[in-house]
């Protein structure tokens, strides 16, 4: 059992990891670092956006921008930090 909840505190850091580096290319794109046009960046963009935009979206219809900035990325990351502290606590039982 232990090894199964260690397993799903691993994949919560992975996809923590992966909604750090949306935000990230986010910014880099909305700062003209980064050019969708090219072919990778496009599909590196999709790709994360694929795979964080369903919880954010859910989370973006209760939690409006505030002043233009979107926290909504930040409260997800919080609330993954906060079930993994209950993983964590369930395997030292």
């Amino acid at each position: 059992m232990n090894e199964i909840i260690a397993l799903l505190i691993w994949a919560i850091d992975i996809y923590i990891w992966i909604i750090i580096a949306s935000i990230v290319i986010s910014w880099l794109v909305a700062f003209d670092v980064l050019n969708t046009k090219n072919d990778l960046v496009y599909k590196a963009c999709a790709a994360l956006n694929a795979l964080t935009n369903p919880p954010i979206l859910k989370i973006r219809k209760h939690v409006p921008p505030v002043a233009n900035m979107d926290f909504s990325p930040i409260i997800l990351v919080f609330g993954l930090m906060v079930v993994q502290a209950m993983l964590r606590s369930l395997i030292r039982y």
